[in-house]
């Protein structure tokens, strides 16, 4: 048994002892080369002797246990990633140079999928249900904006009724606290860590309320720490948390590089190409037009926009599949679905992920506008300059519309000094998270690097660049942070290329400008 008192709590004063068993690893399934695991932790970790929850976690070993320097922890981003089955699917991602010398573990935060889980339902056919009762991506018109909000007001009902306890304490705040648990529980005098996307907001969390505890984290695909906690006007939010945040204006940027990549190629390498990069704006601006009076089958305006956006996170086989389904459409096909990934080998590789889960973290941490009626007018604020993306990322908040802020939320400091420095990295064309916040990242924290990448997609560890898997491993590995202002020009895969049997990259006039910003 493991024991001692965390050394901070949102309010400043220590969290109480709590008592830290060791996991009691087994294989997931006969054969599994991943380990499973069930985790008990306080849901309050003001009364470690009241009601407890399950933490589902994860682990592939040390491929060279023999050099093994201990646990890297995962957290796959969402608010909302159910790590147990996202780190096996993206396994082989991590430099190989980690996952010789680390464990590497990651786990379902309290309140999503295989973990104790928010489920505001009680059925699936329930949740269908709800589902349908709003419109797919985003509202267009006031009918659908009415639908909108009432079905996240019916949300916020069910869920308040359901589990009010679990509600209140989902924060990252609580979660950062369940990772310095499963730290200890694993035996590591101090956290290794990776988070991509919300994941760095956890990070962050866990730096300032753990400060000594800190070995290596990296940060990939940042948010910023001021943005997500509303630069501390908690009850006056005046944007949502993405516009905030400049995803609005990242989305639109790299809608524009796909466009140009992609005009700058032949349709055998991006089908939707219309020759030029210019007509191939062109070519998307009629589409969405004719998209906004006539869908093709189920495929409307806003359902296409957020499949837009969704596509534009993984470069490969991402692009490539987007710019087919925007072809398809253009010709007025309906887009035949692409294929799921392979379900990883763990109990239940399919849990259940509703909307109710990431809305509970994301809008419990991270302050939000209440009135219904100001998102018409955001929308069209972040439409102007940020066109479709705008739009899509104006409306990914509105289910915090009618949800309470946890009691919990963490609201900083950011700065604490940290045992070992944090790195930080920021991509050029990210359509979630933008570069401009993983400066914000790096300038907020204590004692941080910044590593620039010149690449496309969301997150470096999606979407691979050699020369960052070289930097991440010498950090993980060495402690060794790359020189202040590296920038890695170029990733392994640009899009609508192909890899060389050598290994080149074969750009085919599709290959990225090799310059930073």
């Amino acid at each position: 048994m493991l024991s001692g008192p965390n050394p901070a709590w949102a309010g400043g004063a220590p969290t109480p002892s709590v008592p830290v068993a060791r996991i009691d690893w087994s294989q997931c399934v006969p054969g599994s080369e991943f380990d499973c695991a069930t985790v008990k932790v306080p849901l309050d970790y003001s009364k470690p002797g009241g009601r407890t929850i399950e933490l589902a976690v994860v682990r592939r070993a040390a491929t060279d246990p023999g050099r093994r320097i201990g646990t890297l922890f995962f957290n796959p981003g969402g608010p909302g990633g159910p790590g147990t089955v996202q780190m096996p699917q993206n396994y082989e991602s991590f430099p190989r140079e980690v996952r010789e010398r680390f464990d590497i573990v990651s786990w379902d935060p309290r309140g999503i999928g295989n973990s104790t889980a928010m489920n505001c339902f009680t059925s699936p056919e329930e949740a269908a249900e709800w589902n349908a009762s709003k419109p797919a991506g985003f509202p267009v018109g006031a009918k659908e904006r009415t639908a909108t909000f009432a079905a996240y007001k019916d949300l916020a009902r069910r869920c308040e009724q359901r589990d009010p306890e679990l509600l209140r304490h989902v924060s990252t705040s609580d979660t950062a606290r369940d990772l310095d648990r499963l730290r200890q529980a694993v035996g590591d005098a101090q956290l290794t860590y990776l988070g991509i996307s919300y994941g760095t907001i956890l990070a962050a969390t866990y730096a300032n309320l753990f400060p000594d505890k800190v070995r290596a984290m990296v940060l990939d695909g940042n948010w910023d720490p001021q943005a997500w906690t509303n630069h501390g006007f908690d009850n006056h939010p005046r944007l949502t948390s993405f516009l905030r945040l400049g995803s609005d204006r990242s989305g639109a940027a790299t809608v524009d590089k796909f466009l140009s990549l992609c005009g700058a190629t032949t349709t055998a390498r991006c089908a939707f190409s219309a020759g030029s990069p210019a007509a191939t704006r062109d070519k998307f601006d009629r589409l969405m037009q004719r998209l906004r009076k006539h869908p093709v089958g189920a495929w409307t305006y806003a359902a296409t926009v957020d499949s837009i956006m969704n596509g534009l996170y993984v470069v490969h086989p991402g692009w490539t599949d987007l710019a087919g389904r925007l072809q398809d459409l253009w010709q007025g096909r309906v887009p035949e679905p692409s294929p799921p990934p392979p379900p990883p080998a763990i109990p239940n590789p399919n849990p259940y992920v509703g909307e109710e889960q990431p809305t509970s973290v994301l809008c419990g941490d991270s302050p939000n506008p209440r009135d219904p009626g100001l998102y018409e007018a955001l929308e069209e604020g972040a439409a102007a300059s940020g066109g479709e993306a705008g739009r899509h990322w104006t409306w990914a908040t509105a289910g915090c519309t009618y949800w309470p802020l946890s009691p919990d939320h963490y609201r900083g400091p950011w700065n604490k000094p940290t045992a070992h420095p944090l790195l930080v990295i920021g991509n050029a064309y990210d359509p979630s998270t933008p570069g401009s916040a993983a400066r914000a990242m790096a300038r907020e924290l204590g004692d941080a690097r910044l590593l620039n990448l010149t690449g496309v997609g969301h997150t470096a560890l999606l979407n691979p660049s050699s020369c960052i898997r070289a930097h991440e491993s010498r950090y993980l590995i060495d402690g060794i942070l790359p020189p202040a202002g590296t920038t890695c020009r170029q990733q392994d895969t640009p899009p609508f290329t192909t890899p060389r049997p050598s290994g080149g990259i074969a750009t085919g006039g599709g290959g990225m400008a090799g310059t930073a910003s």
